[in-house]
């Protein structure tokens, strides 16, 4: 019988949650929901000192921001506290920490782990003398072969502290099957008796997740590059419980598209409450990072949720780097925008125009968001030059002049335009009218010369949208109000 599919996303509450780790939660979420499987949320918080207050909150948070939901594990409850659902729990690894510990000395009765009672000074020293010796740093198995277990137990029980390490084989070599790079091995001889319980009886990562992942039912780790090292660990410690290991599979790691280096906080805004802030839609996102080590070997790339869970495969990720080119980001995220409704797009913008909110209406706003959204590639950037919308533009009185343009011709110009705006109506005040009215004055082999200064008494700026979107959103009598004020100022 078929194993049903169970993936989990296990992220440390040690700060906010990295784009490179939303890629991963989404890989899992995506081949869960693809074969009908189980997709859950575990907190691994065993390392007590790096954890952020608060944490928690803002992983799940931006998990249920990207729409990247999972049906068991940890959860915001109704009065948004944590809790967690689920028959395989606790989901949180610090309330986990007797079942670790129980598992740890089973591997010590097996044979299969060990005390250890070095102090930090000796171990030190052995550090020491190995660089020196240009070896790579490794615990010389002291207390494996002069501590036996009834001296170990003696001295456990007179309170000296100790660790568990794992007994790793001297010989050999450890093989697995990678899900993103096929066959993968490792000598055993170049790895260390790695700790399995540290001295204050909490877990390292290597045991914590191993006896989760068979405790949980795991059938496919998908996690970052960066762990396939400590991968052949994993799997002897499942061959020493007697258990089946998941399949691994381990993710590209995603490049600066500058340095061709890893992704990282020296690169800037690489969290996911970063893109929230400055306005990336989750669905732009999601569909982005989907493709950094993915190839759907097509030439689509805009992808609906339900689309990537369709098309999504293990088999089509990529083992080289993937690079993050935030220029296409914004291309996507702009695409994004356009094909929201006016009224949804005029919802989401509205939180980055607050400054002004006592001089916006829903109708000025929606006319602002309609001008805008062809140029948006974030939400953000709605905000970007808004006052020429909410305040009487400032401008030095060349700037009205098109290329070699005269005084004389300027003011007739937009005294031409003034006549214009003023003659149409109030209930034909749209944006085709508006358009139609002053393409149709405009001399079609030059333009600009009636155009350009037009725009800018309207907005006072060399860049800005067209002079008939900007009239119509200003509306009849604020337009008439600047170019009057034009006028004037070519007058003095």
């Amino acid at each position: 019988m078929k194993k049903k599919v169970r993936v989990r996303f296990a992220p440390s509450p040690t700060g906010y949650l990295h784009i490179g780790s939303l890629r991963t939660a989404l890989y899992n979420f995506l081949w869960a929901k693809k074969n009908e499987g189980d997709y859950f949320l575990r907190i691994e918080d065993t390392d007590q000192k790096r954890i952020v207050p608060d944490a928690v909150a803002k992983l799940i948070e931006s998990l249920e921001w990207a729409n990247i939901l999972h049906n068991e594990g940890v959860f915001f409850g109704k009065d948004g506290k944590i809790l967690e659902k689920g028959k395989y729990g606790p989901y949180i690894q610090s309330k986990r920490i007797k079942i670790y510990q129980k598992y740890a000395h089973e591997l010590v009765e097996k044979g299969k782990a060990y005390c250890c009672f070095c102090a930090s000074e000796r171990l030190d020293t052995l550090r020491a003398v190995q660089e020196k010796a240009k070896l790579a740093p490794a615990y010389d198995k002291l207390c494996l072969k002069e501590v036996s277990p009834e001296d170990a137990k003696k001295r456990i029980t007179s309170g000296e502290k100790y660790v568990i390490r794992f007994d790793v084989p001297e010989t050999g070599e450890t093989e697995f099957s990678d899900a993103v790079r096929g066959k993968v091995k490792f000598g055993n001889k170049n790895l260390d008796d790695f700790v399995i319980l540290k001295s204050d009886g909490y877990p390292t990562y290597h045991l914590a997740h191993v006896v989760d992942d068979h405790l949980m039912k795991t059938t496919l780790v998908l996690r970052g590059e960066e762990w396939l090292p400590s991968t052949p660990k994993h799997i002897l410690m499942f061959r020493a419980f007697g258990w089946e290991a998941p399949r691994y599979g381990h993710l590209c790691v995603i490049l600066n598209k500058g340095t061709k280096k890893k992704l990282s906080k020296r690169d800037g805004d690489v969290s996911v409450e970063d893109f929230m802030k400055k306005g990336y839609l989750p669905e732009a996102v999601v569909n982005f990072i989907a493709l950094l080590g993915w190839n759907p070997k097509t030439e689509q790339e805009l992808f609906a949720l339900d689309e990537l869970i369709k098309e999504f495969d293990i088999a089509k990720l990529n083992k080289s780097g993937a690079i993050f080119d935030t220029k296409k980001l914004d291309w996507m995220n702009g695409t994004y925008i356009r094909k929201k409704n006016i009224k949804e797009l005029v919802e989401l913008c509205e939180p980055y125009l607050e400054k002004y909110k006592e001089k916006l209406s829903g109708e000025y706003l929606e006319k602002i968001v309609t001008v805008e959204r062809e140029r948006m590639r974030r939400l953000a950037d709605i905000a970007d030059g808004a006052e020429i919308y909410f305040e009487t533009p400032e401008y030095e009185k060349k700037l009205l002049l098109w290329k070699e343009m005269s005084e004389e011709n300027l003011q007739k110009t937009l005294a031409k335009s003034l006549d214009i705006i003023s003659g149409v109506k109030e209930n034909g005040w749209t944006l085709e009218n508006i358009k139609n009215e002053l393409m149709a004055a405009a001399d079609s082999r030059n333009r600009g010369e009636f155009l350009w200064p037009l725009r800018v008494a309207l907005t006072g700026k060399e860049k800005s949208p067209s002079p008939w979107e900007m009239a119509w959103a200003l509306g009849k009598k604020e337009s008439i109000k600047r170019v009057d004020k034009a006028i004037s100022l070519i007058k003095t």
